[in-house]
């Protein structure tokens, strides 16, 4: 079976650019009957797995351009893709993240990946304007219209997908994500100890860390909010939050959260902004870190979860959406609107004698059975029903 597959995110370093290279990469280390073929808008700056054929429509803006909320594609970079992909001749055409959407005006069955409901539930945390919103349910609309079956990976998103945006259950397919084998436990102290000096980190700091975007809807001021409080019962408590701070994605808050960290004098030396850094990095901040702290009001997914339980780290995490589904026993919950749950949350792993201890193993046997194997065999299935195989 040939499959041709939507690339515009291929470069994107995390998020929905990560779900598809990982994906992809797993797909096509399997020996299952299928070749696929890559569709880019501009030549892929990152490597491409062996095997794999590409083909590069010529779009004049990339993914990554249209999705900072400078601009949208135009319309002739929709038709110069839409035409590339029907010129595949493939068995069928896969869209790894809806928000890349493109109408392709051929008969080839489609298969959409839908991550989540956010932007439905959510649209004043996400969009600016309402028009922006409105473009979004045009575009939502129209994928769902063309695609023969619906993916997603959680399901948690598949009943969201279901009740939210009217798709009959029986046409959702859910698969996994998984964590790169760069997050791992490192039991080199020399490492960890370069880590912690790299950071900035006093060798009695006991870190909480957070790692993704900074749009609204991620409650990052939140968690900035419940410092002080964490620090009242544990002084020795330090926060680094993750993530790119320059403050061109889509309508994030970044001043906002650079404003929240330096309101209260006794919480503003102990947290701070690492930026983008390399999986090699987060992988040894994670290792050094007591939790993870995911505050979201709302996920699909959750992949920083399973990288952070790949390295033994326990997760403090948001009672709502996909995270109790993927955490499962390996962190603690809390009510993400209350800032004193957040702040009781990290309180008791970081006081209670053993609890932090039990939870890392917990988190270490929970990350087994989230893998991109698995994703890819999931996926696989999803490929024969899409294309109407048995």
């Amino acid at each position: 079976m040939h499959v041709g597959i939507d690339a515009s995110a291929w470069d994107n370093e995390r998020g929905f650019g990560r779900f598809t290279r990982s994906l992809v990469e797993a797909l096509a280390a399997r020996d299952t009957g299928f070749r696929y073929t890559l569709l880019f808008g501009s030549a892929p700056e990152r490597p491409v797995p062996e095997g794999v054929a590409t083909v590069v429509a010529g779009a004049r803006k990339s993914m990554s351009e249209a999705s900072s909320g400078a601009g949208a594609r135009a319309g002739a970079d929709m038709l110069t893709l839409s035409r590339a992909a029907a010129g595949l001749h493939a068995d069928l055409f896969f869209f790894p993240a809806s928000y890349s959407f493109f109408p392709v005006l051929s008969r080839v069955p489609k298969l959409v990946c839908i991550h989540d409901t956010i932007p439905e539930r959510y649209p004043d945390l996400i969009f600016p304007t309402k028009r922006n919103f409105r473009l979004w349910q045009a575009k939502s609309w129209l994928a769902r219209r063309q695609a023969r079956r619906i993916l997603t990976v959680s399901e948690t998103s598949a009943r969201d997908i279901a009740t939210m945006l009217g798709v009959p259950r029986g046409r959702i397919d859910v698969t996994t994500e998984g964590a790169d084998a760069t997050f791992r436990p490192i039991a080199d102290k020399t490492r960890l100890a370069a880590a912690r000096a790299r950071h900035g980190i006093a060798a009695g700091d006991r870190v909480l860390v957070y790692i993704g975007g900074f749009n609204r809807h991620k409650n990052v001021l939140r968690l900035i909010e419940a410092m002080p409080a964490i620090l009242a019962a544990c002084p020795e408590a330090r926060l680094v939050i993750v993530g790119r701070t320059t403050g061109d994605r889509f309508w994030d808050n970044i001043d906002e959260l650079k404003a929240g960290a330096s309101a209260d004098a006794r919480a503003s030396d102990r947290i701070g902004f690492a930026g983008e850094i390399p999986d090699a990095d987060m992988a040894e901040l994670l290792n050094l870190s007591e939790a993870l702290v995911f505050p979201s009001l709302w996920e699909g997914f959750g992949l920083p979860a399973v990288e952070a339980m790949q390295c033994g780290t326990p997760i403090l995490a948001s009672d709502r959406s996909s995270l109790p589904e993927v955490v499962g026993e390996a962190g603690l919950l809390f009510d993400p609107e209350r800032t004193e749950d957040l702040a009781g949350a990290a309180i008791r792993l970081l006081t209670e004698p053993g609890f932090r201890d039990r939870l890392a193993a917990r988190a270490l046997a929970r990350s087994r059975d989230f893998t991109w194997e698995r994703s890819a065999e999931l996926t696989e299935a999803a490929f024969r029903k899409t294309a109407g195989e048995p």
